[in-house]
């Protein structure tokens, strides 16, 4: 087999069809986010980014970056280790503290990315428990679906948000048989939430478990950014809640929250967990403080929904087509691949913005989409700048303007 023509064959195909993904270069600004600069060669030029999941900035908040410039001062670059052998520093045990008193439960683990979180949490319990059967929304996480799939336990999909489509298959499942219902909280492509109160009936009635992803919420919602579970006073009837470092908390990993022994039973047995080096301590004590902040400052939050409701509200005057939805990502549907490409091109290109196009697979083919992402540090002007430039690019691209219902 001529291995490199196959690599050849099969990008050229996703250059074909639009699909094709190119890194943008980017350079954030910190005091100046949601300018960057991005690099062509030996070029920089500045742009506004509108597509980042640091959704709040904390990314390069004072306190966060306080806190870990003073661990490397303290305790240098590396953790040293995996979490098992000399890596477990004291600020790793103090920020799962955080994270467990954030969401009410005895404890929590961390991760190296909230990706490694839920395939090693879920692949971890699902494999373990004997006879397990995970019900999983049908619009699940990759993660999600990869842990599930590793564990090779009986996997049952679900209807994404169709309470009438779980509660059919759970009542059609073995009675005595061990259940985990895994779904997410806000889905991170269309933007729409969950019914958790509903899922956790169920999951109440046929006795089964709940895993929640909450990476899309953690920071954002809540009094104290538990997520959409502590808005709704939810926190507590499920079984598993994870979450991310890497978006509203603005640094990286991720974790679980649970009960104590469960988070021991995956600290114990998880592969993804016990044979990778651990977070730098520099990482662990900038999100401690982050999320720290975000516990008791709600002024990030207020403005974050400020200027979504704003951002809306401009793309509206314009007639451009974006899902409705109850969150704080507005997609803005573009329904082709080379068309969604090229407006993305363009908008950084002509206009300094930039916004990465959302294409199969990641979306259905036919829905393709910028993915946008106000925060507090955009303001008025930058608003009205891009729908300005998306106004202009529709009209070029001859691209429907019409109102689109929620997914």
């Amino acid at each position: 087999m001529n291995f490199q023509e196959f690599f050849h064959t099969r990008l050229n195909a996703l250059h074909a069809e639009g699909n094709y993904r190119v890194f943008a270069e980017l350079q954030r600004d910190c005091g100046g986010f949601p300018a960057a600069k991005q690099y062509t060669g030996r070029r920089a030029r500045k742009v506004t980014i509108w597509c980042s999941n640091d959704y709040l900035g904390m990314g390069q908040h004072p306190a966060v970056l306080e806190a870990m410039h003073a661990a490397i001062d303290r305790c240098g670059a590396g953790a040293g280790g995996t979490r098992n052998i000399s890596g477990t520093t004291h600020d790793h045990v103090l920020l799962e503290r955080e994270l467990a008193d954030l969401h009410g439960k005895e404890a929590a683990l961390l991760f190296t990315s909230g990706y490694v979180s839920n395939w090693a949490a879920l692949g971890t319990l699902a494999a373990q428990i004997p006879g397990c059967i995970v019900f999983s929304d049908a619009l699940n996480h990759a993660s999600m679906i990869e842990g599930i799939r590793h564990s090779r336990a009986e996997k049952v999909i679900w209807k994404h948000n169709d309470l009438a489509d779980l509660e059919a298959k759970l009542s059609a499942a073995p009675r005595d048989a061990p259940k985990l219902i895994a779904f997410e909280s806000v889905y991170s492509m269309d933007g729409d939430i969950a019914p958790i109160r509903e899922i956790c009936d169920l999951a109440d009635r046929f006795g089964a478990m709940t895993y929640l992803d909450e990476v899309h919420a953690v920071g954002l919602y809540g009094p104290r950014g538990g997520g959409i579970a502590e808005r709704e006073g939810q926190m507590h009837r499920l079984t598993v809640i994870e979450g991310t470092l890497g978006k509203a908390f603005g640094v990286v990993g991720g974790y679980i929250a649970a009960s104590a022994a469960l988070c021991d039973f995956v600290r114990s047995f998880a592969s993804g967990f016990i044979f990778t080096t651990a977070l730098p301590p520099a990482v662990a004590a900038a999100a401690a403080a982050s999320v720290r902040h975000l516990k008791s400052s709600s002024v990030e939050r207020e403005m974050h929904r400020e200027r979504v409701a704003q951002l809306r509200a401009q793309l509206d005057a314009r007639d451009i087509p974006h899902l409705d939805n109850p969150s704080h990502i507005i997609p803005v549907i573009v329904g082709d691949p080379v068309k969604c490409k090229f407006v993305s091109d363009t908008l950084l290109g002509e206009f300094g913005l930039y916004i990465q196009p959302i294409n199969y697979p990641t979306v259905p083919k036919g829905t393709e989409r910028l993915r946008i992402t106000p925060s507090p540090v955009h303001n008025d002007h930058d608003a009205a700048n891009l729908a300005d430039a998306l106004s202009t690019l529709w009209q070029r691209c001859q691209i429907a303007r019409m109102p689109i219902a929620a997914q």
